[in-house]
This record gives structure tokens, C-alpha cells and sequence, in this order.
């Protein structure tokens, strides 16, 4: 078909709405703005049958508006970045997965959350995470990413992009050309990779090209400036030389290149989401994420509009980008979601791989003094609220937390304190913690948060039988006095937790390796 101007810039463009249903701001989008792509967050999930009735909803309208079928994006990772939880396999995240020790377990993962995806209409996801985790402060990736070397990133993140591509789902790549050693978080600022690009090779780079060389489709950019390789202080996303020199010119990428959310303020607060649209796509971009705002997108596709009518950005760009927007559609977007087998979506079979990788994940770094297994119930569990990423709640209490979870499964005492612990937080763990024949110490992130490490160690100093469990970062258990028995379980999930209180009675032999020094 003849596409209008409009038409074009909207297949290049993804956005998202506030609710389960579509609203009239998305309509708008659609109808008038052309816009043929989706992102789905939490926000719009309620359950398994009304995001698979959503996504239904979504192919009519654009199809019928556009002429061609939508994407429907999702993150997807598994662990600590899980969108779907309700009704769906919650699998574990990445480092979880290395700590397995065994790359087939990517593989599973990828073919299991690629079927339940496909099921439910979704046809993109937004992983596996390719970046090498070589800053142990880095305040975003962290457990998201397989490890802090490129081979096992690469031979981790190549399995799952397999396993999504089997079962009918595109896998996309990210965050070009590496987020690993940052310490910004790029949704609030600004962060810089000060590396040249002989050093970048070695490391960062290498898991993308060696998915490159195995087939990678998709692939995400980073908002990261590279001052050593781009010397117009554009961030990656925006930068030809990084995307059209290195990306599809040095490592011979012939597939979508994808922004990461231009709302992001790495982008919003310094080169403004319109403009980073319009120069990412100058750049060699293939697609753009403006996720949450209605008027973002409008000012985007005006802005993209004029620059093409003025000459600023090529006819034959957008052309290039919207012939292979179209290609990877016709593979990955053009079925009818009522004909797949919905009864995949949690089944037994997936949550019992699910269990199991899990199981195989959980990391004994050390028991000097054989405090495991625990058989008295005279044990608190002390700890913090999980993250509002965690994927699921309580299915017992409700209230999903470290110390509650515990006490349901283990019993005993439970105590929940802030993230940010104050000094009175201090005195009443060392208060609750008097006469217990055991005490269980989860952190999150504590290496972050330093207050968490202090009443930790502190705890040590007056208890001898203390367990610390490093539920995020394992990088915490750098930090913890030797006298404490120390696990890893990479993520604050349910599935990660009942692993862990098998483990802590003793039903479970931990065979985990740490995939990162810590």
C-alpha cells in the first residue's frame, strides 16, 4: 500500500497508556498520529485473560488505523524486571540464571516466557540484557545483567535470545553499546562512559557481537555518552557515528535498532524527548520508545514531520527504517492471537522449570561455622521492603516482604525495617534479636545503602548465629562481617525466597555459583 508521510513516522514509534483499557489520549495517537507500536508496563495488567482481550483490542485498532499490524512490546526479563505476574511463569533474572552454571537454562527461560508472550499477543520483548556488570556500584543493571565478563554475558544472553526466537517472539538487545560500567542511572541523569573504543571491544561491545555473528534482530540503545568515540556530546542513542559507524557499519548489525524511552532524563532533561526522537532516527535508529506521554508523541511526530518536508532528515531514512519495520512485522506481528494456545500461559510444566532453575541458583558463599541447616524455630527474620519492580506480592499475607515471607515458611519472629535504616532501627533489631537461636539478616542492595551493612555487622558483634542473605546485589556479601553465613539469591522474589527457605531447612542442597567477584 501507498503509505502518507504520517503513516511512515508512525511505524516507527512506540508508546504506551495509563490504564488496562485504551484510552482516548492512545486513540488519538492511533487515529490521527498513525502510531503503530505499544509498550505495556504493570499499569496496564490485571490478568492473563484481559491482557490477552487488551492486546486483541490493540491489533484491531492499529491494523484498521494503520494497515499493518502493531508490535506489543513488553519487559520481560525475568526476575527483578517482571511485568507479567499475575497468572503467568515468573521466571528468574539473569544473574540468578548464570549462577546456575549452566546456559541452558537461558535457553528454557527464553522458550518458556517466548510462548506465554506469544500467547497473550505479545510479540517483542524487551530482553535479554547484554550488558557486562563490571561496576559493582552500578545503580541499574546490577542482577539484571549474566555476570562481569563478556563470555558470560554473551553465552547466557545468546541461549535466552534463541529460546524467545523458537517460540515466535523477537528478543531485543540491550542497552547498545553497553550500561554495565555506570554508576548514573540513565532514567535520572545523564551517565558517561569515559572508555576508547579498543577498550570498549574487549568488554562492553563483545556480547553484542557475538549475538550479532549468532543472528541478533533487534538490538536497544543506551543513553550514555562515549566522549572518546562521539565527540558531539550526543548520547548513543542519538549518535551516528555509534550507531550507523560502529553498530551497522564496524559490527555488520542488519536489524532494528530500538531507542530505550526517550522520557527517560537522560534524554528529557538535556536534549529534549522530540529532538531526541528526531536525532536518533537521523542517527540510524530504527524505532523509538516515548513511552508514558501523549503530548511527547504528538510533538515527536510534528518535529519528525517537519524535519523530513525541510529536507533535515532524509526521505530515504525513513524509508530504510520503515521497510525493515515492516519485514520484522511480517514475521513476528502478523498472527491472529485468538488462534494460539492460551493454556500455556502458567501452566505446571513452566512453573515447575521455573522451580527448578531457581533451585539451581541459589548461592551458599559460605557457612564457616555449620549454621545451616536451621531446625529451631526460634529465629527471627529481619529485613526490608522489596522494590515496587518486585514481580508479586505475598500469596499468603498479601504484604510481600523478606521477614513475612520467612516467618510463614520457616516460623518464628519477623521484622520489617526501612531500606534506609535510622539509628533507631539499630536498637530494635539488636533488641529483637536477643535469645534467638538464629537469626536470619536479608539485605537489598545494601551495598547502596550503607545503613543496612552497619546494623548488620553490628548485629555479628553481639549474636553468634546470624545468616545473611544478599537479595539483590551479591556484592553485599563483600561487605559482611566473616562470622556471618552468607547466600545469594540475586532477586526479592517469591520464587527466589521459596527456594531460599528450603535451602535454610535444609530440603535443598545449594549448588549456585556467583557469576561476578565480589
Amino acid at each position: 500500500m501507498i503509505m502518507t508521510l504520517r503513516q511512515k513516522i508512525g511505524q516507527l514509534i512506540f508508546t504506551g497508556f495509563q490504564a488496562g483499557k485504551i484510552d482516548e489520549d492512545f486513540m488519538r495517537l492511533v487515529e490521527e498520529y498513525k502510531v503503530g507500536n505499544v509498550i505495556l508496563f504493570s499499569r496496564n495488567i490485571e490478568n492473563a485473560h484481559q491482557v490477552r482481550t487488551l492486546n486483541i483490542e490493540l491489533q484491531k485498532l492499529i491494523r484498521e488505523q494503520t494497515g499493518y499490524p502493531a508490535f506489543i512490546s513488553i519487559d520481560q526479563e525475568g526476575g527483578m524486571v517482571t511485568r507479567l505476574t499475575q497468572d503467568c511463569t515468573n521466571m528468574p533474572g539473569a544473574m540468578a540464571v548464570a549462577a546456575t552454571g549452566n546456559p541452558d537454562n537461558a535457553r528454557i527461560i527464553g522458550e518458556i516466557t517466548g510462548r506465554e508472550l506469544h500467547a497473550l499477543g505479545i510479540n517483542v520483548n524487551l530482553a535479554p540484557v547484554m550488558d557486562v556488570n563490571s561496576n559493582p556500584s552500578n545503580p541499574v543493571i546490577g542482577v539484571r545483567s549474566y555476570g562481569d565478563t563478556p563470555d558470560a554475558v554473551s553465552s547466557y544472553g545468546i541461549e535466552m535470545m534463541r529460546g524467545l526466537n523458537s517460540s515466535g517472539v523477537m528478543p531485543v538487545l540491550k542497552h547498545f553499546p553497553g550500561h554495565g560500567d555506570t554508576s548514573v542511572d540513565s532514567h535520572l541523569d545523564l551517565p558517561v562512559i569515559d572508555k576508547p573504543l579498543c577498550e570498549l571491544e574487549g568488554t562492553d561491545l563483545m556480547p553484542f557481537k557475538n549475538a550479532v555473528d549468532c543472528g541478533a534482530e533487534a538490538v536497544m540503545t543506551s543513553h550514555i555518552l562515549f566522549p572518546q568515540i562521539e565527540k558531539e556530546n550526543y548520547p548513543a542513542t542519538m549518535s551516528r557515528t555509534i550507531i550507523t559507524g560502529l553498530l551497522k557499519g564496524h559490527m555488520g548489525f542488519k536489524g532494528l535498532v530500538m531507542t530505550d524511552c526517550l522520557e527517560m532524563d537522560a534524554i528529557k532533561k538535556y536534549y529534549g524527548t522530540a529532538k531526541g526522537a528526531l536525532e536518533a532516527i537521523k542517527a540510524g535508529v530504527d524505532m523509538v520508545f516515548i513511552s508514558h506521554t501523549a503530548g511527547l508523541v504528538r510533538e515527536a511526530v510534528e518535529l519528525i514531520e517537519n524535519a523530513v518536508m525541510s529536507g533535515e532528515l532524509p526521505l530515504d531514512r525513513l524509508d530504510e527504517a520503515v521497510d525493515k519495520v515492516l519485514k520484522f512485522k511480517s514475521r513476528y506481528a502478523d498472527y491472529d492471537i485468538n488462534s494460539t494456545d492460551f493454556s500455556v500461559v502458567g501452566c505446571q510444566a513452566h512453573r515447575t522449570q521455573a522451580l527448578r532453575i531457581s533451585s539451581e541458583s541459589i548461592t551458599l558463599v559460605r557457612d564457616n561455622r555449620g549454621q545451616l541447616p536451621v531446625k529451631s524455630e526460634n529465629i527471627i527474620s529481619i529485613g526490608f521492603p522489596a522494590k515496587p519492580t518486585t514481580n508479586a506480592m505475598n500469596p499468603v499475607s498479601n504484604v510481600f516482604s523478606f521477614p513475612a515471607f520467612m516467618a510463614e515458611w520457616l516460623g518464628g519472629e519477623s521484622l520489617l525495617i526501612s531500606t534506609v535504616p535510622q539509628e533507631k532501627d539499630m536498637e530494635h533489631v539488636l533488641e529483637a534479636a536477643k535469645g534467638k537461636d538464629a537469626v536470619l539478616f536479608g539485605t537489598y542492595n545494601g551495598r547502596l545503602h550503607k545503613g543496612q551493612i552497619e546494623i548488620l555487622n553490628r548485629l555479628c558483634m553481639e549474636h553468634d548465629n546470624v545468616i545473611a542473605v544478599a537479595l539483590g546485589n551479591p556484592y553485599d556479601i563483600s561487605e559482611i562481617d566473616q562470622k556471618a553465613a552468607a547466600i545469594a539469591t540475586y532477586e526479592y522474589t517469591p520464587l527466589s525466597l521459596e527456594t531460599l527457605a528450603k535451602v535454610i531447612r535444609g530440603e535443598i542442597t545449594p549448588t549456585g555459583k556467583i557469576s561476578v567477584r565480589i
